[in-house]
């Protein structure tokens, strides 16, 4: 990996308001998109500060998805730039969970396979592999065998290895599309605590889309609140809510808070003609 750049300062936009920020991880220029000859992103800017959580919501058909797609590089921008620290995509490390993970995961490998599959790649012997997957199990307190092939696990073991194996090239930024949709309470509940202790612990920037409000919410550090399209910034909400948050975070005065604002906006752009 390259030696990082030096960065130039750069600027956070809020309510359409530009506010200078410490440091931006993930800068995003300019950013343009048409589907069909529909505008979705026209010049759409946005900094993403280093170690936090930020999760995008928004109207149906604004292009939540499709926003990480394009900064991860799975889908083609228009026009437009995007740097991570100052470097190419190219240059960093980053991990994706993909919404559809049970498609994701490879079926002809075993979990542990699946998760050492990305390591195997970066050309790491197999002491290494073997320690990597070792400190990922350890991590996510692994009770399940590894040893089953996709098929053989429950929907939230197969999204439990998923994000495993996003993490194990330890990526500087970590992309997860609704990584909550397909899972019962009880899995939500762990995935959030793990994605928690893992950002805690590495200082992995994610970027999460939620269709859920409360999902969206209960991880973030900032809350990015997007319009219809043509897609701009409606807000984008700081969240200081100490963590770990656990289950019982939802019912504190300050979660209420922040979640009502965000209904709030999401309501007011719902509501905007197409």
């Amino acid at each position: 990996m390259n030696t990082q750049t030096d960065l130039i300062p750069n600027k956070t936009i809020s309510k359409g308001v530009a506010v200078p920020t410490k440091r931006a991880h993930v800068t995003i220029q300019n950013l343009c998109k048409d589907f069909a000859g529909i505008t979705l992103y026209k010049n759409f800017n946005l900094d993403i500060k280093k170690g936090k959580i930020v999760s995008v919501f928004g109207p149906n058909g604004c292009g939540k998805s499709t926003l990480i797609n394009m900064v991860a590089g799975l889908m083609k921008m228009d026009a437009g730039q995007v740097l991570f620290d100052g470097k190419t995509l190219e240059q960093t490390k980053i991990g994706y969970v993909f919404q559809n993970y049970r498609d994701a995961l490879f079926p002809w490998m075993t979990a542990w396979d699946n998760i050492a599959y990305p390591l195997k790649r970066m050309g790491m012997n197999k002491e290494q592999v073997k320690s990597r997957v070792e400190e990922l199990i350890n991590l996510f307190e692994i009770k399940f065998s590894l040893n089953q092939y996709p098929y053989e696990l429950s929907g939230g073991q197969q999204q439990t290895t998923s994000i495993m194996r996003a993490l194990a090239c330890e990526p500087e930024v970590l992309f997860l599309d609704e990584p909550f949709s397909a899972l019962d309470f009880e899995m939500t509940l762990f995935i959030r605590e793990k994605l928690q202790e893992t950002n805690i612990k590495t200082g992995v920037t994610m970027v999460i889309v939620s269709h859920d409000l409360e999902d969206a919410v209960f991880l973030a550090d900032q809350i990015l609140l997007l319009t219809r399209r043509p897609t701009q910034i409606a807000a984008l909400l700081d969240f200081n809510m100490a963590r770990p948050r656990r289950a019982e975070s939802v019912s504190e005065v300050e979660f209420i808070k922040i979640k009502a604002q965000a209904l709030e906006i999401f309501k007011r752009e719902m509501h905007k003609a197409i």
